[in-house]
Parts: structure tokens; C-alpha cells; sequence
């Protein structure tokens, strides 16, 4: 069994999905999750040998829970699939995990290339990481899209917002919870194509929403 299953959502990654899988590391099983792709991504991630789950439900949250619900290993980890993440630093930040310094692991992107990160999401990711750290007292800064835990405990949080607010619910959740968690750094790079959140007006504004919906967990002060 492989030590650690990295799960991609994908929707519509044909581009960025031979440079992401070309850099999984060894003992790292790539899952790709494809959540309604009209361009081929399944079956090129299939072709490099990738294991590919279909999700229907669409929602980026559907299919990171797929991606988790098939996964075996002790250590799961969780990756955009456009490039901007180099799936390499998944095996330094599971060390975290391994030597007991977290419970969950972000990738913090201190380091951004020109032109990867917009201004108005770099605003929007601050304030949230400031409602978290501050209902919480998670010395976070990055609600990032780079993150590992053990699958086991990640079962337990019983995530379940299925579309933007996903990866958020996970923070929240495993705070109240009382998660060690921790950030590490890693580069950003600009995305292989356009954005399905910051690039569109609609993605935007549907994930303010349902984000919207998380951070009033905090103010309840209910898991």
C-alpha cells in the first residue's frame, strides 16, 4: 500500500493534469477525481497511470469527498489539479504528521509567482484565515489549497459542505475539534488555464457563498 493517497479534483484539467501527475512523487498514490470533464481528463489521468474515480454530484467539495471515501491509505492529501501546486511537497509536509508536530497540515503560499494569485482572492483568503485564527486561535494565513491529514481523523471531522466551502469546513471543523494544525510554505504558481473560482464572476460569487455559510459555524460556535 502506498504511504500517502494525494486526491485531485478535476474539472476540466486536460492541460495541467501530465504536468501535475509527472510530479507525484514515489509512495504517493495520485486519486484523480473527475467531477464532470468535457475534455478528456479522465481518461489521460487514467492513461498515466492515475487512478480515476467519477464523481457525478458536481461540487468541488463532492469530489474531494469521493477522493477521500476511496482512499486507503494512512495519510491522505488534498491538491488543486491546474498546476499551481507542485504536488512534490506533499512528502516534506507529511513529516509533520509522521513526527506528531500536527494533526493537519497546510501549504501556506507565502511564495507566488507573478500573476498566480489575484489581488481580490488574496484579500478575500486573508480574511478568512483571520476569522479562523481569531474564533479559534489557529495561527493560520492561508486557507490554502495544498493540505494532508490522517484519513482516519479526516473520516471523523464529518465534513459536509459538497461544493466551495469544503476545504474551509475542514479548518473550522478540525479546530473546534482540536487539531494541532500547522502551516508550511510552499511556492504558487499560475494556474495551466482559467480559473473555475477567481477567473468567473459566477465562481466568485458562489464561493463567497458558500463559504459564507462555514464562517457562520464560528459565530454559532458549532462544529
Amino acid at each position: 500500500m502506498n504511504d500517502i493517497d494525494l486526491v485531485l479534483p478535476v474539472l476540466d484539467e486536460a492541460e495541467a493534469l501530465p504536468w501535475v501527475l509527472a510530479r507525484v512523487p514515489s509512495g504517493v498514490r495520485p486519486i484523480v477525481v473527475d467531477n464532470g470533464s468535457t475534455d478528456g481528463s479522465a481518461d489521460i489521468a487514467r492513461a498515466l497511470g492515475a487512478t480515476v474515480v467519477i464523481e457525478q454530484q458536481r461540487g468541488f467539495g463532492a469530489a474531494c469527498a469521493a477522493g477521500l471515501a476511496h482512499a486507503e491509505a494512512e495519510l491522505v492529501a488534498f491538491c488543486d489539479a491546474d498546476a499551481s501546486i507542485d504536488p512534490t511537497h506533499v512528502v516534506a509536509i507529511a513529516e509533520l504528521l509522521r513526527t506528531g508536530h500536527a494533526d493537519l497540515v497546510l501549504g501556506a503560499r507565502h511564495t507566488t509567482e507573478r500573476g498566480a494569485w489575484p489581488v481580490h482572492a488574496r484579500f478575500a483568503n486573508r480574511y478568512l484565515a483571520w476569522r479562523v485564527r481569531r474564533h479559534t486561535g489557529a495561527a493560520l494565513t492561508d486557507i490554502g489549497p495544498l493540505r494532508i491529514a490522517r484519513r482516519e481523523a479526516l473520516v471523523g471531522l464529518d465534513l459536509r459542505d459538497r461544493r466551495f466551502g469544503w476545504s474551509l469546513e475542514m479548518v473550522v471543523r478540525a479546530a473546534q475539534a482540536g487539531w494541532a494544525i500547522r502551516e508550511t510554505p510552499v511556492p504558487y504558481r499560475p494556474r495551466v488555464g482559467r480559473s473555475k473560482v477567481t477567473g468567473t464572476l459566477s465562481g466568485t460569487v458562489a464561493a463567497i457563498r458558500d463559504m459564507r455559510v462555514v464562517l457562520a459555524t464560528l459565530d454559532q460556535g458549532s462544529p
